[in-house]
């Protein structure tokens, strides 16, 4: 997979007309959330990168050694990969509103660039690996709905 910077306004429209194409009833080739569920789960993650407090256990700290390589690096995501419980989604949501959340997360991120990021798990991380991950992270769940 090659890196692409959602900080890039083609790649961000890229993102956009991808996220345009799921319906309510879109269904996932693999894991438990539904599709609106995982808006709102990358809404969380996005509002995350831009700024938003984390809040994760010290052992996720301790992590970092292997995660950070892990999760920025080329190889795409596993399926059913596991998250932390700010990012586990469960209740039901409104597809409508958190495409409209997760529209304005990218958008945001787009007018405040965030030029260095202190980042719970990943550490101190750069522009082009907030913009990076933040793509890779949305392909893969876009992937996981078929977009």
């Amino acid at each position: 997979m090659a890196k692409k910077n959602l900080y890039d306004a083609e790649v961000c429209e890229e993102i956009l007309g991808r996220l345009s194409k799921l319906t309510p009833d879109s269904q996932p080739t693999w894991g438990s959330m539904d599709v609106a569920q995982m808006l709102a789960h990358c809404s969380e993650v996005q509002d995350v990168y831009n700024g938003k407090p984390l809040d994760v256990p010290f052992w996720m700290i301790l992590a970092r050694p292997i995660a950070r390589p892990m999760l920025l690096s080329e190889k795409p995501f596993k399926k059913n990969f596991q998250t932390i419980d700010q990012f586990r989604m469960v209740e039901p949501e409104d597809f409508t509103t958190q495409r409209e959340r997760l529209i304005n997360a990218l958008r945001t991120m787009q007018a405040f660039r965030r030029r260095d990021l202190q980042h719970k798990i990943m550490g101190r991380m750069t522009e082009d690996e907030v913009g990076w991950i933040s793509y890779k992270h949305l392909d893969h769940h876009f992937r996981q709905f078929g977009v």
